[in-house]
């Protein structure tokens, strides 16, 4: 049998669709294609308009949203089942791992902790994890995920993104300049 091109690309195209099906491949192709997010113009930053705000703790202490008041806090709206978030998540736990100290991270989840905490062993993510015990300030609302928000200590939202690699220079840099302040 003689392969033409016109076969070869078929081929090519069948294993391409068959890699995009296949869950972990779509996550490492996905991880292979992020971005650093970008910053919201200053005229475009939107306020933290209310702190009143209850977390549930599923692998740490809840958490009361008035406690990040005059802190950077990354906000990350994700789900086990989600495969950007999936691919996102390790540039957040390598933030994590290197910030967790001096910003507030609240990763914020619908699942249940029976789905949550196997999720977090399989991966090796230590990030702590919430599930809304009320309805987050209105400028956090999204319908889609992963969503994930950059706060300052002065409670304006500077970075509003989807799924990006968070762990970048331009990030790093930033957080750096923010905790600075």
């Amino acid at each position: 049998m003689k392969l033409t091109k016109k076969s070869l690309s078929n081929i090519l195209f069948v294993v391409v669709i068959a890699l995009l099906l296949y869950p972990k491949s779509k996550t490492w192709i996905l991880r292979q294609i992020s971005f650093s997010p970008g910053l919201e113009s200053v005229e475009n930053r939107v306020q933290v308009s209310t702190y009143d705000w209850a977390l549930h703790g599923l692998n740490t202490d809840n958490y009361d949203f008035n406690q990040a008041k005059n802190k950077v806090v990354i906000i990350n709206f994700w789900a086990t089942w989600c495969v950007p978030c999936i691919a996102e998540m390790p540039s957040l736990q390598k933030l994590y791992d290197t910030y967790g100290e001096d910003v507030v991270f609240l990763l914020v989840t619908s699942d249940s902790e029976d789905k949550v905490t196997p999720f977090l062993k399989e991966h090796g993510f230590s990030m702590p994890i919430y599930k809304q015990v009320s309805n987050a300030p209105k400028e956090f609302f999204t319908k889609t995920i992963p969503k994930s928000f950059l706060i300052d200590k002065k409670g304006s939202i500077i970075i509003e993104a989807g799924r990006a690699d968070w762990n970048t220079k331009k990030v790093r840099k930033l957080l750096d300049e923010l905790l600075s302040e």
